[in-house]
């Protein structure tokens, strides 16, 4: 192979890469564990998500609001969040598996901008819902993700204003 046709693929390849990681959406992706039933996990996030739906409290009540149903399945919740501070807009969606535990993969989108500074609100988006539904306090509740996979996922605590960085 010619050498210069080499280095050219080499460095095609280099750019596509480059464009398809900084053209991705921000998004985070997190997997639990409950030692209870997938059925209570995912009935406690629905409740969640309709008690924090839009409404004129969302003046008063921070990030933890704005969020609304999309669509249910028996395995999988789609749901949406709207920052009242910014107007930016998460994707989430969980989905649910029953086996001697119950595991969730979670994962939240924001539609735009293409910020990745931004990306760290996807993080609260999901774990603002499992504490204010108390699965962080369920029987073996576990959280496996990293600050790769979820920017924002070191954030130690999302209070009622979310931070943007």
């Amino acid at each position: 192979m010619d050498f210069r046709l080499l280095l050219m693929s080499a460095a095609l390849l280099g750019a596509s890469l480059t464009l398809s990681v900084t053209d991705r959406p921000a998004q985070c992706k997190i997997k639990w564990t409950f030692g209870i039933m997938c059925e209570d996990v995912y009935n406690r996030l629905v409740r969640q998500i309709k008690l924090w739906q839009i409404s004129t409290r969302c003046l008063y009540s921070g990030e933890k609001c704005s969020y609304e149903l999309v669509s249910t399945s028996p395995y999988l919740i789609n749901a949406a969040h709207t920052s009242p501070k910014t107007k930016n807009v998460n994707e989430i969606q969980f989905l649910f598996e029953q086996s001697v535990l119950c595991k969730v993969s979670g994962e939240s989108k924001m539609i735009t901008p293409k910020d990745p500074e931004v990306n760290r609100t996807n993080y609260c988006s999901l774990q603002n819902l499992m504490a204010g539904s108390g699965l962080v306090n369920a029987e073996g509740y576990t959280e496996f993700s990293n600050k790769w996979i979820c920017p924002g996922f070191e954030i130690d605590n999302c209070s009622l204003s979310m931070r943007i960085v």
